[in-house]
């Protein structure tokens, strides 16, 4: 017969494991399965590239993160406009960290339009702007309309708008990044903001810049 569990309370005896034990103690009690294992000092005894199928990176090292800053912007509260002059929505401010830099701009739009009890035929402007040093120029400008939809001047539509481009800033001065919106000249457009309860995400307008 083969000993294999030892009450030691009984016996009022304690286990040396520096001199006591031997043998090989199975993974499925808390041990190696192995008599060559030995202990591993990560910090000092493990050297080379851990290849990505074992759980490393398949690199020995890596060059600092390219993204720089984020910053964003979100508007309040819902907007409206029957002018067919741009005006600004949002705005956003940052200052580059570098004049070579990218800037990558996003606007998620919750917009509406309304024929205004004016107009049948009506349609919006969004326009992503920027300005640094007192130089300003678009970065992107979609149109939108009703497209036929309801042809009354009492007709609602809500349309999701996206907006995105990237440009260089050129210099580490400040930035300054607006949302503006217009009518096609007939009827109104609305932006909604975030206390709307009837969106989840409110009108959000965001700046990233990374280095290439």
């Amino acid at each position: 017969m083969t000993l294999t569990t030892i009450n030691l309370t009984a016996l009022g005896q304690t286990v040396n494991l520096g001199t006591e034990v031997t043998g090989t103690l199975p993974t499925g009690n808390g041990g190696t399965g192995s008599t060559a294992t030995t202990f591993v000092n990560a910090a000092t005894n493990v050297t080379g590239t851990l290849a990505t199928t074992n759980g490393g990176t398949g690199a020995t090292s890596f060059s600092p993160g390219k993204l720089k800053q984020v910053v964003t912007s979100v508007l309040a509260a819902n907007t409206y406009s029957s002018s067919s002059s741009a005006a600004t929505v949002l705005t956003l401010s940052f200052t580059p960290t570098s004049a070579s830099t990218q800037v990558a701009v996003f606007c998620n739009v919750n917009t509406q339009l309304y024929g205004n009890n004016t107009a049948t035929n009506f349609g919006g402007y969004l326009t992503i702007r920027k300005e640094i040093g007192g130089s300003g120029s678009d970065i992107t400008k979609e149109y939108f309309d009703q497209n036929s939809f309801g042809n009354s001047n009492t007709s609602y539509i809500s349309i999701p708008v996206n907006l995105n481009g990237v440009f260089t800033p050129g210099a580490t001065t400040q930035c300054d990044i607006y949302l503006r919106y217009q009518t096609n000249g007939a009827g109104r457009i609305g932006i909604f903001g975030n206390d709307d309860a009837a969106f989840d995400n409110p009108t959000r307008l965001i700046a990233m810049e990374y280095s290439t």
